[in-house]
């Protein structure tokens, strides 16, 4: 493939990609007003919230080794044919059944995206630093439409009613559907065949109740049936991972663990994924409830996390022509560290700047993680297996999300009743209450609430500054034996070798 038409087929793979990231954390903002105007309840609420992702994380795996064995690009046009379908009807939705439903299969429409355009990224840049620099504007784009995205919601609400979020993503699809089949390439793994059955039910079951049973860990009111959803879960897991073994053809090629660096980035992955969001968790309520922030005003005072992302993946291609990928990733990851420990220093209003540049500084740290992380897990593989590798990638990334939102969010409710003295369940319940009480009782209600919820911020920057140390470590530990094959090393990690 030309060069030139490469760099053109990227540019047309970036505008969904920005897009659909913008779509998912536009909807946060978009929630109260579309809640509102379908009547949907607490529990409905969750459901259109959470759907999406459920399904995202649930198929991600068999929609990377589908594209391996039916094509790339034939894979990601159909899957934005019909992410741009299904935005339109959700855009128009009457109840809230109806868009809790089309969510869903919008998740499964965007489960086709992420690993699809990664294996054709790998495809279209046989060139490592090519590649590495082509990875580093796809995880740009992801990060940066994650913080445009509430500021163009708050836009759309302020001049059109709730379905102009969904809208913003179709015509971007319907660009790709009619533009794709002449600047893409197809490509696909060597070995065509059919998906195992089994092996798709056994993956989308134990992903669906673990990432639930994770998320309903930090709301629900008994931890019973989250309890018993993880272990069905890890059980079918477990299965899932047995099967993989037996197979000729296994839906999930877990020989590719065999790789220490592909091993230390995913695992990098799920834990960075983890103390990022629920970093992002309490700093959003922490806005709301503490400084009293509108929502709008909350999403612009949060982006500099989302753009310090996106300022990391852009450098980290320059930081390899200085240090290796390891030492790039593990250095990154000691500035998150320090972000994190930012956070605790966090106290009021006066200290607005020091949690803007604790959220800016732990966020860029994570940068060169997920643009030259990303790169060495879809480099590590042959090209065939490019699909799968990708949807490893974006599986870690899903669950360590989730890790991160339901245990840091149940450790923060931990340190904030032990700081109430159990008077209180939540910064919600309290700012509610306090509506109830007279001028003084509700000073001291707030005052108190506001208190408690600080220093579970505090507890959560040092549980992400010690999360993200201890992965620099990690990548640092599991890089390749010095008395490694060149030969081996080379096709484990051909990134890593190129930059010898």
């Amino acid at each position: 493939m030309r060069v030139d038409r490469a760099w053109l087929g990227l540019t047309l793979l970036m505008l969904p990609t920005l897009l659909v990231a913008m779509d998912v954390t536009a909807l946060i903002l978009a929630l109260p007003h579309l809640s509102a105007d379908l009547g949907a309840g607490a529990v409905q609420q969750l459901w259109i919230s959470d759907s999406y992702g459920l399904m995202v994380a649930g198929m991600v795996i068999t929609m990377g080794t589908l594209g391996d064995r039916i094509g790339r690009r034939r894979l990601l046009l159909t899957g934005a044919a019909a992410f741009g379908v299904l935005s339109l009807v959700a855009a128009f939705s009457v109840d809230p059944l109806m868009l809790i439903v089309v969510r869903a299969l919008l998740g499964i429409a965007g489960a086709t995206l992420a690993p699809s355009i990664l294996a054709l990224i790998t495809t279209m840049f046989p060139d490592d630093r090519d590649r590495g620099r082509a990875i580093a504007i796809w995880a740009t784009c992801q990060f940066t439409g994650g913080a445009v995205g509430p500021v163009l919601a708050g836009f759309l609400l302020q001049h059109f009613w709730w379905g102009s979020v969904f809208l913003a993503a179709v015509p971007a699809m319907a660009l790709l559907v009619v533009a794709g089949p002449f600047v893409l390439p197809e490509s696909k793994g060597a070995r065509d065949g059919r998906l195992d059955p089994a092996s798709v039910a056994l993956s989308l079951a134990a992903v669906l109740l673990m990432v639930y049973g994770i998320k309903q860990l930090a709301i629900a009111d008994t931890v019973a049936v989250p309890l018993a959803a993880l272990a069905v879960g890890a059980a079918l897991g477990v299965a899932f991972v047995r099967r993989q073994l037996r197979l000729p053809a296994p839906l999930l090629d877990l020989r590719l663990l065999r790789s220490r660096p592909f091993t230390a980035v995913l695992i990098a992955l799920v834990f960075s994924g983890l103390a990022m969001a629920g970093t992002g968790l309490l700093v959003t309520q922490y806005l709301q409830g503490v400084l009293g922030h509108t929502p709008m005003t909350a999403a612009i005072l949060f982006a500099p996390m989302g753009l310090g992302v996106a300022l990391g993946t852009m450098t980290a291609p320059a930081l390899t022509r200085r240090m290796r990928q390891p030492t790039a990733i593990a250095a990154g990851l000691a500035v998150s560290a320090v972000g994190g420990l930012l956070l605790t220093g966090v106290d009021g209003p006066g200290t607005l700047p020091l949690l803007m540049a604790g959220i800016a500084v732990l966020a860029f740290g994570a940068g060169p993680l997920f643009a030259l992380g990303t790169g060495l897990v879809i480099g590590s593989v042959p090209p065939e297996r490019a699909g799968s590798a990708a949807s490893m990638s974006e599986t870690g990334n899903y669950l360590g999300g989730s890790l991160g939102l339901g245990l840091l969010g149940a450790v923060a409710a931990v340190v904030y009743r032990a700081h109430t003295h159990g008077t209180s369940d939540s910064l919600a319940s309290a700012l509610a209450a306090s509506g109830h009480q007279s001028t003084e009782q509700a000073a001291a209600t707030l005052h108190t609430a506001r208190a408690a919820f600080t220093a579970s911020v505090h507890v959560n920057g040092m549980i992400a500054a010690v999360v993200f140390a201890a992965l620099a470590v990690l990548v640092l530990v599991m890089k390749p034996a010095p008395d490694r094959p060149a030969q081996a090393a080379e096709a484990a990690a051909p990134e890593l070798v190129a930059s010898h």
